[in-house]
């Protein structure tokens, strides 16, 4: 049901001279649908950040209370052009982002609209540079990460799905999907039981999770390792993230051309539009609030691990 969108985005992103006021155009049939398009000039290039907002009937843009579900397609670039001819494996947490936002807009207009408020946000980037990393190579990104977060991280984002590819690793060997633990404030949670019985009907299998760790949702800069950017995000917000990782079972680098797979990034699109149904209509939680609240009651703020943090003199 979400093939179309998916093979509009791959067809759309497939591109040299690409840029974000193409993406834009594609939803110039959907009335009601907003886009924004920035671009924004780094050290190492250009890229053009976009935020597309379908808004709900009862959602902030119109004045109501229900919650805004907020999908960021995470990525370096969509290509790494000269050194790399076509779309890169990074590209597909764009093209999910992408086809999610067309989706809910053709949902729209035939009627099925949402009661809440969806932003999704990514950036454009055909000739992304790349940069080394253990155990292949990251596409490396035009802009820094704190520019990244302050134009995909979207103030009223009241929870977040984060969407990257993540191939590039030996944790998580399985084609197809995976979620994260949700991470808020700091804190790594529990994986939540909405989300995976959402994954488990989307995909008609046994849901897959990925594990992570106290560095993955530091900044980047810090001189620590990281699984990718999939929850950078969660520095940036106190809302909560959760990562949604397109994998695959063999290593495949970032900047790999040839490897985006369309039934993949499809599952990762229904998953995520399933999430903002259930997230805006009350029937889907990040995660449990009063537990929350009892950990922070119990060990504190654990907001420094969305900081640079800063060093401390060894104990002998």
């Amino acid at each position: 049901m979400v093939l179309k969108q998916t093979l509009v985005a791959l067809e759309t992103l497939d591109n040299a001279f690409v840029t974000g006021e193409i993406v834009a155009d594609l939803f110039k049939e959907y009335p009601n649908v907003q886009t924004d398009v920035v671009k924004v000039t780094g050290e190492k290039g250009s890229t053009d950040f976009i935020k597309i907002t379908i808004p709900g009937s009862k959602g902030k843009s119109s004045g109501g209370t229900v919650p805004t579900v907020g999908i960021i397609g995470r990525l370096g670039g969509i290509g790494a052009r000269p050194s790399r001819i076509g779309l890169v494996s990074d590209a597909d947490g764009a093209v999910a982002a992408i086809a999610s936002a067309l989706k809910l807009a053709d949902m729209q207009v035939k009627g099925d609209v949402l009661t809440g408020d969806v932003i999704v946000s990514t950036h454009i980037c055909p000739d992304a540079p790349t940069r080394p990393h253990e155990p292949v190579d990251f596409m490396d990104s035009p802009v820094d990460i704190l520019t990244m977060n302050k134009h995909e991280v979207i103030p009223e984002m009241d929870s977040i799905i984060s969407i990257d590819t993540t191939k590039g690793n030996r944790v998580v060997n399985h084609k197809g999907i995976a979620l994260s633990p949700t991470v808020k404030e700091g804190y790594i949670l529990r994986v939540s039981e909405d989300l995976l019985r959402i994954m488990e009907m989307t995909t008609g299998k046994f849901p897959i999770t990925f594990p992570i760790t106290s560095q993955d949702i530091t900044p980047y800069g810090n001189d620590l390792y990281h699984i990718n950017s999939i929850l950078q995000p969660s520095v940036a917000t106190d809302a909560p993230v959760i990562g949604l990782a397109i994998t695959a079972q063999s290593i495949v680098p970032g900047c790999g051309t040839g490897a985006s797979h369309e039934t993949d990034i499809a599952d990762a699109v229904r998953f995520s539009v399933e999430v903002a149904k259930e997230t805006t209509s009350g029937t889907c939680q990040f995660y449990d609030q009063d537990e929350f609240n009892r950990m922070t009651t119990l060990y504190g703020s654990m907001k420094v691990l969305q900081t640079m943090g800063k060093a401390t003199s060894p104990q002998s």
